[in-house]
């Protein structure tokens, strides 16, 4: 048995029998892990309220060739996500987070760009950057880091610029330029306007803080939030839990 310690980013943490709880986190070094924080809802277990969704940590574990939960022995908070996770709209964002990275980042393999991407997006968000615009930012890099919606700048077919506007083809498997993409017109593709392309070529170069100085329109936004929708379910042959559950809740809450 090997003893192992990192930093992390807790993912997700759910209850496990009466008194443990399993625990997915991320690393810089090995990725994404699991474990069992055994005795951790005890009442006055070590554990007590370490175990935050999104908490930046130091965590200690015990690792056995061949099984596939490591086993805690320390959680040392760094900095925790209470600011997210202080509303209703926030926990829901706080949940699709960490969902992406629950999804595409890989058990045992370096996760050193996820990571950065996850840490400077809760950062940003911890200092008043719209919850829209972060959310934009992270699912387009996630992905993007996925290796499955590269940067539009060309149009991959045919080399044209993007600049005029591009299409999303059906197969979501990335834009290309209209005259490829048949005008838009092609069953199920999706056309993109200029400021949403523009938009994301600056998401591909400037920081949350110096976007958010400079929004894109909530239209734009949306208009990305759909693109990166439809990639994303294309890749992934179907929609993020999460997803799903903060359309509907915010929808609900909306028409209250």
């Amino acid at each position: 048995m090997s003893h192992h310690s990192a930093e992390a980013l807790i993912l997700e943490v759910f209850d496990l029998q009466e008194q443990d709880r399993i625990v997915t986190f991320l690393t810089r070094e090995r990725g994404k892990l699991r474990g069992v924080a055994r005795g951790a809802r005890r009442k006055y277990s070590r554990f007590a309220g370490q175990l935050q969704p999104l908490a930046q940590v130091k965590v200690t574990w015990f690792e056995k060739e061949g099984r596939e939960l490591v086993r805690l022995s320390g959680v040392e908070p760094i900095r925790l996500a209470g600011h997210l996770l202080s509303d209703l709209e926030g926990i829901l964002l706080a949940s699709y987070l960490a969902e992406h990275l629950k999804e595409l980042a890989q058990e045992n393999e370096p996760a050193e760009l996820y990571y950065r991407l996850l840490e400077s997006t809760l950062t940003a968000l911890a200092e008043g950057v719209d919850r829209d615009l972060a959310a934009r930012f992270f699912e387009t890099w996630a992905l993007r880091l996925a290796g499955v919606f590269p940067e539009p700048r060309d149009c991959p077919s045919c080399g044209r610029p993007l600049t005029d506007g591009a299409v999303l083809p059906a197969s979501g498997e990335g834009l290309v330029c209209g005259e490829c993409g048949g005008g838009g017109f092609a069953p199920g593709a999706l056309s993109i306007e200029p400021p949403a392309v523009a938009a994301l070529v600056r998401f591909s170069h400037e920081r949350l803080p110096a976007l958010a100085a400079r929004p894109p329109s909530p239209a734009v936004l949306r208009r990305l939030e759909e693109v990166a929708g439809r990639v994303r379910r294309a890749f992934l042959q179907g929609e993020l839990k999460s997803y799903d559950v903060m359309r509907r809740t915010l929808a609900s809450v909306a028409g209250v």
